[in-house]
């Protein structure tokens, strides 16, 4: 057979054989390519996760449609009261039915309309605007606040991720020390018990990785209730995400948020809706009109007869009334504007500590990776020679490569606390991280 396909191959032309040598290298790249491009299919996108969130998240749904709803009772406010329509028969005696004979006998219609002071209906919808005003910048923060869940459980769907990376680059360092363990053993040099703790290491590197596998379970689950997904739909591996510097100040990111934060707008919104409240109150001291037509219908000889009369009620008891709910609409304003500067203290102050938290990440990351790390690994790799050699015990080795590890993942760990700050600035202050703003800057 070797010797057929040799036969074979050799009386081939040189063209024919660069033109198998070509197809077969073409398909090698075609193969590639298209393991390339299944691995970026399952790349997990934030910008797209936050554009379905927006679209379909159930809470951003439900937030949206009381936004929506609140529009509706403008028009309302405004309104006049419906007008009342009255028809009735009047007659006279009891004996026969006395319509057209007598001229105490008619077919009554009338109609009425009321009409409130003037002012009131203006002030009512003013009121009514304030409220709607408010719901939609409560939706504005349902957006934001959607947008930072979803970060936030994405980061940590990363960070699960680069831990078992970490687990499987490191497994390889604990081999190097079994492999230092057994050869000592064999020499007779150490006992088996070194040998063990390497192996143990091991295993105990394989049960956090198997702990991470159910966390990234558990995550997903929780991303797709947040997006608006089926609960088991399959997510991929979260991109990889460089570092960016976040370049604002503290004193700008407070003045952002008082201008910008929809928590802020919310209570404002609020105050303005409590100071057309205390005005449609004091104009309750002043009465509402009816007017009413009336037409009595005769027949015969008798002419048909009609009334216009107008009708008003007395605030005689303003003092237990009127007056109280005065006080009360001024009252709720105080309310109103004590939340407003409880609001915006509690908005400097959630920014204070998410800004000190993304310092402090920072900071630790600087630590870790210009420091810790590179200098764990060195006395790592010293410690396994000197172990090698004889001079270190195998305890010591095993623990420089423990703290290895540990900073490595905490490098991580500060990483996505850091992104996670940032997520939580941008919710507060109602901007947005340049990363993502094409892709949801604009409002539905």
């Amino acid at each position: 057979m070797k010797t057929r396909c040799g036969d074979v191959s050799a009386s081939m032309s040189p063209h024919v054989r660069i033109f198998i040598s070509a197809s077969f290298l073409a398909g090698i790249l075609l193969i590639a390519l298209s393991s390339v491009a299944a691995a970026s299919d399952d790349t997990l996108s934030l910008p797209d996760l936050i554009n379905e969130a927006l679209r379909k998240s159930p809470e951003l749904l439900a937030a949206q449609s009381r936004a929506s709803a609140s529009r509706y009772r403008v028009p309302q406010a405004k309104s006049l009261p419906d007008p009342m329509l009255m028809f009735g028969y009047q007659n006279e005696g009891w004996g026969k039915y006395s319509f057209g004979e007598s001229q105490m006998s008619w077919w009554m219609f009338s109609a009425s309309q009321s009409f409130p002071f003037p002012g009131k209906l203006s002030l009512r919808g003013e009121m009514a605007e304030k409220e709607s005003e408010g719901l939609q910048e409560s939706y504005g923060a349902a957006r934001l606040k959607i947008v930072e869940k979803v970060r936030d459980l994405y980061y940590d769907l990363f960070s699960a991720y680069k831990d078992i990376d970490i687990i499987k680059e490191r497994t390889s360092l604990f081999s190097k020390m079994e492999e230092a363990a057994r050869a000592r053993y064999s020499a007779g040099l150490a006992p088996q018990q070194e040998m063990l703790m390497a192996q143990t290491e091991k295993y105990m590197l394989a049960e956090k990785e198997e702990m991470l596998k159910q966390k990234i379970q558990s995550l997903e689950a929780m991303l797709n209730t947040t997006v608006g997904r089926d609960v088991n739909a399959p997510l991929g591996r979260p991109a990889e995400t460089a570092y960016e510097p976040f370049g604002r100040k503290l004193g700008e990111l407070i003045s952002l948020a008082n201008e910008n934060s929809p928590e802020i707008k919310v209570r404002e919104k609020m105050v303005a809706a409590s100071e057309a409240a205390v005005r449609i109150a004091e104009k309750d001291f002043y009465p509402d009109f009816t007017i009413t037509g009336n037409v009595m219908k005769r027949t015969g000889e008798f002419d048909d007869m009609w009334s216009l009369t107008t009708a008003m009620n007395i605030p005689i008891f303003y003092r237990s009334k009127q007056r109280q709910a005065v006080n009360e609409a001024k009252a709720s304003l105080g309310a109103a504007r004590n939340e407003l500067e409880s609001t915006k203290l509690m908005v400097s102050s959630n920014l204070r500590d998410a800004f000190s938290m993304m310092k402090s990440a920072e900071n630790l990351m600087g630590l870790y990776k210009d420091g810790l790390v590179p200098k764990s690994y060195q006395d790592f790799e010293l410690a396994l020679a000197g172990y090698v050699s004889g001079k270190v015990d195998a305890l010591t080795v095993i623990n420089r490569l423990r703290a290895l590890l540990d900073y490595e993942t905490l490098y991580w760990k500060q990483f996505v606390e850091r992104e996670k700050a940032i997520a939580r600035l941008e919710a507060i202050t109602g901007i947005q991280d340049s990363r993502l703003t094409e892709r949801w800057n604009e409002k539905e």
